[in-house]
């Protein structure tokens, strides 16, 4: 609806209302909500329970991932053997024995072999990642069908406190985050892992000596990824949450701009982006250079390792306690176990990344839904709606100190118009969001039918309302789609029934592709007028018991205006209808009006009554049109 949130005079403090239905409650400030205590084992626990339905096939994987890193570990030690043979051949010469001859034969035995198993190394890795991708696309899609389920469950409270790019930001940025990871980190992890462990007891095997040296560096490495991965953190969520702030702004800023245009204010979003984006910048690349330090750190202290190694080595080969080729196996040993230590390291920060995604993306399934309804809900009425409606003792406040209605009652009979009239802030919109149960009470009972909308389930009551907003909303689609989206399952014919019926058939017609033609972003392509009238004909398709106009002719010139009107007034016939009004000569017909102002209805009746009494409604109708002569000055 065009109104933004009905509210009294004073605002508790000043803050941006979101787009949403009516708009929503007062003093959100433009911006995030506070950040909330981050949980980092509970999250990452948390999203562990997402693998859980693949944990059989996980198991698969790691079996594989020994297997494969197996026999990757193995072929350091037979390079080694080669380098042994050959080098004892080499010695023997020198030392005059002539008959020293190289076997080949052997050393294409441990070729094959050594190809054999890196054949089945990159089998196994391929099989691997095969069904890693398939487990992380699965637990994305589950996490991404939460989401989509939560998002409709929320009140409509959230989405008036929160920018739609920053929720945006959540559904796709961060869940996309959160599966990059499943797939491309959590195979290096097993690997890494697999390696670290399989290197370790390769080494034992050839020297302990030389193992207690090469894990002499291990803790140095363990305490620097530590230090680093914890200052890294704050920066990686700091960055998640300047994300979802630009989105924000982004998205506000492209949805509205023609009116960034209208007032010249380019520059001043601009600033704005400039300031988020230097956020993002600053956060982005602390938490780069700060995790960044960690592979050269970790390489640092691994090269301080393989040099000890290389030093001890020689000697113990020059006192014969020790193979060359153990040696050069060992030295490939030191690398392989310090690059899964690397590799690591930089698994950490993608990490870091991962949880604080995570984290925002489970305080969005975590936010408050809507209060549930009685398990059993029968209809409003055996024989079908009749659209009777009563608002007893009514007490309702967007913010719980500043009550807007209080003790605000009226009844309205079936099939009557009721028009609802009052000034900017009066509660006329926020009536209907309550009527639709888009808010909650706090105090008395809001009834169809003799039956309290609170005991209904939200979407058995909703579809009995059809609704016409001076706001038209037109999804990305052809024509067809769009006035269908009123009543699941129709019929071309009662498609085009319904759009001859709100007068838009003949300009339908005159499209190129006629009821196919595809409306672009906004419907850009039609005229806001044109827009107007599918909307009215998707409620005309709906058939509702009740119906909700919001100056549903305020945006068409007066020819269409009265097509609109005429096919208003056939729509309405029969149905209870609810009218928010500014134009008051479009209400002059209605059953009751209700003049509302600062949450309460001041008079009520028919337009004739009102203007007979000289009060409030004939004081802004006076303003509207010209007083007659003859009548007392209100």
């Amino acid at each position: 609806m065009s109104e933004k949130p009905d509210m009294q005079a004073k605002r508790p403090f000043p803050g941006r209302r979101g787009p949403g239905f009516g708009g929503g409650p007062p003093g959100f400030a433009l911006g995030l909500p506070p950040e909330k205590p981050k949980n980092f084992k509970g999250t990452v626990k948390r999203l562990s329970g997402y693998l859980k339905p693949y944990a059989g096939r996980l198991i698969a994987i790691f079996a594989m991932g020994v297997l494969g890193t197996a026999f990757s570990i193995f072929a350091p030690k037979l390079l080694g053997d080669i380098t042994t043979k050959l080098f004892d051949v080499v010695t023997a010469r020198i030392h005059g024995d002539a008959s020293a001859a190289v076997d080949y034969q052997g050393i294409g035995r441990i070729i094959l072999i050594l190809l054999g198993l890196y054949a089945a190394s990159s089998l196994f890795a391929w099989i691997q990642q095969f069904w890693l991708a398939g487990i992380a696309q699965k637990t994305v899609y589950t996490l991404r069908r939460e989401v989509n389920e939560k998002l409709p469950r929320l009140p409509l409270r959230y989405f008036d406190a929160r920018p739609h790019g920053e929720t945006l930001s959540r559904v796709t940025n961060d869940v996309d985050n959160i599966g990059n990871t499943l797939q491309q980190s959590l195979m290096q992890l097993v690997t890494s892992l697999v390696t670290v462990v399989g290197v370790i007891a390769m080494m034992l095997y050839i020297s302990p000596l030389l193992t207690l040296v090469c894990l002499v560096t291990l803790p140095l490495s363990a305490l620097a990824a530590a230090r680093v991965a914890k200052r890294s953190q704050v920066q990686f969520a700091a960055q998640q949450r300047s994300l979802g702030e630009l989105s924000g702004h982004v998205e506000e800023m492209i949805a509205g701009h023609r009116i960034v245009k209208a007032f010249g204010r380019e520059a001043d979003s601009m600033r704005r982006f400039d300031g988020i984006n230097g956020r993002l910048y600053d956060s982005g690349w602390r938490a780069q250079f700060i995790s960044g330090i960690l592979m050269p750190l970790t390489g640092f202290i691994g090269n301080l390792g393989y040099v000890i190694i290389c030093v001890v080595g020689g000697i113990l080969v020059a006192g014969s306690r020790i193979a060359i080729g153990d040696v050069q196996a060992f030295i490939q040993y030191a690398r392989q176990f310090n690059m899964p230590i690397t590799q690591l390291a930089g698994i950490a920060n993608i990490i870091q990344s991962t949880v604080a995604s995570a984290e925002r993306v489970f305080e969005l399934l975590d936010e408050p839904e809507e209060p549930p309804v009685a398990e059993s809900d029968e209809p409003a009425a055996q024989n079908g709606p009749r659209g009777a409606v009563a608002f007893r003792n009514v007490r309702f406040g967007y913010s719980p100190d500043e009550l807007l209605f209080d003790d605000l009652s009226f009844d309205v009979k079936p099939g009557q118009t009721v028009a609802i009239v009052g000034p900017t802030g009066a509660g006329k919109t926020t009536l209907v969001n309550l009527l639709m149960r888009f808010y909650d009470i706090q105090g008395g009972s809001i009834t169809i039918d003799g039956r309290d909308i609170r005991s209904m389930e939200r979407g058995r009551l909703r579809s009995l309302f059809g609704m016409v907003l001076q706001d038209t909303w037109l999804f990305g689609g052809t024509i067809r789609d769009n006035i269908a989206f009123g009543r699941e399952g129709a019929t071309d014919e009662e498609i085009e029934a319904a759009a001859r019926a709100a007068h838009a058939d003949r300009f339908i017609r005159t499209l190129p592709d006629g009821y196919d033609t595809v409306l672009n972003e906004e419907a850009a392509n039609l005229s806001q007028g044109q827009k107007q009238l599918l909307t009215i004909a998707r409620a005309v398709l709906a058939d509702p018991a009740i119906l909700i106009l919001d100056e549903a002719t305020s945006n068409v010139d007066t020819r269409t205006e009265y097509q609109i009107q005429d096919a208003m007034n056939r729509l309405m016939r029969g149905r209870t209808s609810f009218v928010i009004a500014h134009r008051l000569s479009t209400i002059r017909g209605a059953d009751v009006i209700l003049v509302m102002n600062r949450g309460r209805v001041i008079e009520q009746g028919r337009h004739e009554e009102l203007l007979a009494k000289g009060g409030f409604y004939a004081e802004l109708y006076y303003s509207q049109f010209a007083k007659p002569e003859g009548k007392p000055a209100v």
